[in-house]
Formats: structure tokens, sequence, C-alpha cells
């Protein structure tokens, strides 16, 4: 049978934790996979915040999201054209607090120009912000790239940073398949 995948299990640990209604964010749209199952997730009475610093990985999210069968079911979906360093000003204050899980899927876009990568430095700026963003009890989830250039730099201080948050902020966990070093890995934490 084997284990669940990587961002199998990213979106398990947010099942677990958010309901119908909340208020989630998707730091990475990408090609907009996480933005949809949170928009499902969420449900028509939630909102869901996606960011991404790439105008070509927003409209593929908006396509995806339009291309779903009962769109009326979806939360609202917020389509922020930033990098995720800045979701602490583009979600609204009100909300601070309240959020019930926020995803990383980080590295580089598919079918892009692979040079265009997050970055260590605002991707750890993100990540501070989530975790103000967060209601206790709240996910984060990290999906690490370290397979290709500049991924495994992000992938270590991403861990590290982790390792560091004092237990009493966060429970945190590392979920990977140690025989492949270079395969993608999860990073999750449950704000206290």
């Amino acid at each position: 049978m084997g284990f669940l995948s990587v961002l199998s299990m990213a979106q398990r640990f947010v099942t677990e934790r958010a309901v119908a209604g909340d208020t989630l964010v998707d730091a990475t749209a990408g090609n907009g996979v996480d933005t949809l199952f949170l928009a499902r997730l969420a449900g028509e009475r939630g909102r869901v915040f996606a960011f991404d610093v790439q105008e070509a990985a927003l409209a593929n999210t908006r396509d995806r999201l339009d291309r779903e069968p009962s769109p009326c079911r979806l939360a609202e979906v917020t389509l922020c054209q930033a990098g995720h360093e800045t979701m602490a000003e583009r979600v609204p204050r009100s909300l601070h607090g309240g959020v019930r899980a926020v995803m990383f899927n980080l590295g580089y876009l598919p079918g892009a120009d692979p040079a265009v990568i997050t970055r260590t430095e605002t991707t750890l700026a993100a990540l501070e912000a989530a975790v103000g963003l967060l209601a206790v009890g709240g996910a984060l989830t990290a999906v690490l790239y370290p397979g290709h250039e500049g991924g495994g730099d992000e992938a270590k201080a991403v861990e590290e940073w982790f390792g560091r948050i004092p237990g009493e902020r966060a429970q945190t966990v590392v979920y990977r398949f140690p025989q492949k070093p270079a395969a993608p890995y999860l990073v999750a934490l449950e704000k206290r």
C-alpha cells in the first residue's frame, strides 16, 4: 500500500485542523492544486488567499478554479500577485490570529522558468508572517524540494527554522523518505 505522498500528508494535516467556513492561505499558488484543495475545504462560507509572484501561476490557478464543476461550493478566493512574505499585510487584520491553515509548496512553478524559485530570505519572512496569522490549533505545512538548484539551501534553512520554534509556540514535525535524500519532504507545525 505504501505511505502517503508528502503532498497528500500536507493536505491531511490541514484537513484535520480546518473546516467549512474557515479562512485558509496558499502561500505559493503555483498551478492552483493547493488553492483548489483549500477552496473546497473552506466551502462557500470560507475564504482563501493565494499568493504567487508570477502572473502565469495565478492565471493557472484561476483556470483550475474555473474548471471546478460546482464553483458555487468553493470558498471566495483572493488571488494576490505578491510575494508570500507580504501575506500579513494583504490578509485583513480582522483575520489575523484566526487563519486555520497556511500551505507552502516551495521551489519553482512546474512548466515555467526553473530559475524563478522561492528564496530563503522571503520564505523565512513568510513563515514568520504565517505563524502570526494562524489561530491556536492551526496548521502550517511546507513541502520542501532539495533536489533543484537552490532548493537544498532553502530546505535546510526552513527545516532549521522549524527546529528553532519554541515548544510553547508550536509543535513541529518532519515527514520524509530517508532513502531518497533529494526527494521532496514535508515540515509542518500546529500552533499552540
